[in-house]
């Protein structure tokens, strides 16, 4: 039995292959007859039926006239048929085998002069270049590279615009109201009728491309997207450069895309002023203004909780998705991860689970990884290793502790499913103020909190973040808000009595905007979806109506007898030799366990020196410096129990 191939469909190239061979040979008649000097035979006028050649194209969307088009065909003519570039050599003296516009005015129909005017669709569009000459008639043509590629069915970019534009081809994962976003553009740009520039921000950067992409798309055009940072400072090489942009997307069917992210909000601007297509995206912070054009400003914001589930759902597939059910519903509220990085964390998780690791822990940790933010110089993070057994509290803190933990973990089903946070979105951040001496375990309690979560812990660096300049505070405030939010990351604020203090009596300037800035942090905090912790040693120091809003009050006790020798139990590990240490007199040092911990590290360091096990004169002698770091002295009650 005969086997049947398949018919192989041909390409663009092919297709294009016959007509432009017509075309070149009819320009080689119309030559031959101007050298005989007979009149040219007319064009059969046979075109394909299956598509419209490039060279009909490009008449039509240039708006050439009859002779702009032959002209064009004969500058590819010499380029592409040897016997054509040897006519017009001859018909030249053998002087130029490139045609001159003289030679173009001579020997081709229905000639006209400004057809080459700086004006023309010929310089305008940039589809001849003119060689050097005394005057217009002598100067010979050549044809631009990327015209001559689009006439023979070639897909070949612009070597001018490498590194400033591309066209994106594959779609961008999107979240389902992101979608929405760019039919409801789609719809919107149609019926407008106009020249409009659609302005898109928002806190999802990749969805902002994706979205701009997909609008594209709606409309049938292929995006094309221009690096903002990549153009030339305002003048006529941004202006030439508009010039390349508007003739590649009336060649590919092409909608522009200003990619802006980052800043260099100026390229982007002057740019639409040049350009000409009937509809331009900018990708990134709206500034400026368009003239002549409609704006259509769309906020691109990254998935929600509700939404997040959804897309875990999809991108792990039912069987995963419901044995993972109550990590997902922790990764949805915790992450505000786009949909492009839900799918990576996906496929990751697929690739790790083969290994037969924790699928559910694994998928926290490559979450928290993937929403990692970047704080340098105004936060430090910390890996939170304690746990619950090095906290010493009474019951009653330590129950407190976890039901901070227990409102951050079931904020999304209160607030979204239940309902209570529908009427807006102040006081649905879990905002707590630990508050106690030096060494009382604040610190140690955020770290506890933060790990419990699953969750990155960020230290601010007052230092920092607070500055002496106008604005500057509230600033990197934001900054810092902005950037943490999306990861979920636990704020801590140290000795936060230098951010929060109380509100004062305006008497000057400085008093205004330090007041401004408690109140911004007000709202910011009330705001904040994530946990933010503040420590103080002195709570009268905190502002009453920066108090009435925190969702939780610790006050963290100096600890009693028996807490400080449970603190020296668990401070002094199991592989440490130990000599005559009993814990229950070390508790007779008045320490908290900050500075229990640092005694018994000191103490083992000693001990270290010196090649024995740890000794209560290596405590004491610990403790004797310890105090006098603090201007502290051991009373005889404490030394009893190290002699």
């Amino acid at each position: 039995m005969t086997a049947v191939l398949p018919v192989r469909e041909p390409t663009h190239a092919e297709l294009e292959r016959a007509p432009l061979l017509a075309e070149v040979a009819h320009v080689r008649t119309l030559l031959e007859a101007f050298r005989d000097g007979v009149e040219a035979p007319p064009d059969d006028g046979r075109k394909p039926v299956r598509f419209e050649p490039s060279a009909d194209r490009l008449g039509r969307l240039l708006r050439l006239s009859p002779f702009e088009r032959q002209l064009v065909l004969l500058t590819a003519a010499v380029e592409l048929d040897g016997d054509a570039a040897a006519l017009v050599a001859a018909l030249q003296d053998g002087a130029n085998p490139r045609p001159t516009f003289g030679l173009a005015l001579s020997a081709l129909p229905e000639a006209h002069w400004d057809a080459l005017a700086p004006g023309s669709p010929l310089r305008r569009w940039r589809l001849v270049e003119l060689g050097a000459g005394p005057t217009l008639a002598s100067r010979p043509l050549r044809l631009d590279e990327r015209v001559l590629h689009y006439l023979t069915g070639i897909d070949a970019s612009d070597e001018r615009l490498d590194g400033v534009l591309r066209a994106a081809g594959d779609r961008l994962p999107l979240a389902p109201s992101q979608e929405r976003i760019a039919v409801e553009l789609a719809r919107t740009v149609t019926r407008a009728g106009r020249r409009v520039v659609v302005w898109l921000d928002g806190d999802d950067a990749e969805a902002r491309l994706g979205v701009a992409q997909a609008l594209a798309f709606a409309l049938d055009r292929v995006p094309l997207v221009v690096r903002a940072a990549a153009l030339p400072p305002p003048g006529p090489d941004l202006a030439a450069l508009a010039r390349l942009v508007d003739r590649e997307a009336l060649l590919v069917d092409g909608l522009p895309v200003l990619d802006a992210t980052g800043g260099a909000a100026a390229g982007p601007v002057t740019l639409l002023d040049e350009l000409e297509a009937p509809v331009t995206v900018v990708v990134g912070e709206s500034a400026g203004h368009a003239a002549g054009r409609i704006a259509l400003h769309r906020s691109v914001q990254l998935p929600a909780p509700a939404e997040a589930r959804e897309l875990w759902t999809a991108a792990l597939g039912e069987p995963v998705a419901r044995s993972l059910a109550r990590p997902i519903e922790e990764v949805a509220q915790h992450f505000l991860l786009s949909a492009a990085a839900v799918g990576a964390v996906a496929r990751e998780l697929a690739a790790t689970a083969t290994a037969g690791t924790d699928a559910a822990a694994a998928l926290r940790q490559l979450c928290r990884e993937r929403s990692r933010v970047r704080l340098e110089g105004l936060a430090e993070r910390i890996d939170p290793a304690a746990t619950w057994d090095d906290l010493v509290l009474p019951p009653g803190h330590t129950a407190l502790l976890r039901e901070i933990a227990l409102h951050v973990r079931h904020r999304t089903q209160v607030y979204e499913r239940w309902g209570f946070g529908a009427r807006g979105a102040r006081g649905l951040g879990v905002t707590a103020l630990f508050s106690g001496e030096s060494g009382t375990g604040k610190t140690l309690a955020a770290e506890v909190l933060a790990g419990e979560l699953g969750l990155d812990l960020y230290r601010i660096d007052l230092a920092a973040t607070v500055s002496k300049y106008i604005g500057e505070t509230e600033k990197n405030l934001r900054r810092l808000f902005d950037a943490a939010e999306a990861s979920g990351a636990v704020l801590l604020f140290d000795e936060a009595d230098a951010l929060f203090g109380r509100r004062s009596e305006v008497r000057d300037a400085h008093d205004r905007y330090a007041n401004l800035e408690v109140a911004y942090l007000l709202q910011r905090t009330e705001s904040y979806r994530g946990l933010a912790i503040l420590t103080t040693n002195l709570r009268s120091n905190v502002d009453r109506a920066f108090l009435r809003r925190l969702r939780f009050v610790v006050q963290f006790p100096f600890p009693e007898a028996a807490q400080r020798a449970e603190i020296w139990r668990r401070t002094l590990p199991p592989a440490a030799p130990l000599d005559g240490i009993d814990p229950e007199r070390l508790a007779q040092l008045a320490a908290s366990g900050g500075l229990i911990r640092a005694v018994a590290l000191s103490a083992a360091f000693a001990a270290a020196e010196d090649g024995t096990a740890i000794t209560r004169a290596h405590v004491l002698r610990a403790a004797r410096i310890e105090y006098a770091k603090a201007e502290r002295s051991l009373t005889d009650a404490e030394t009893e129990g190290l002699r």
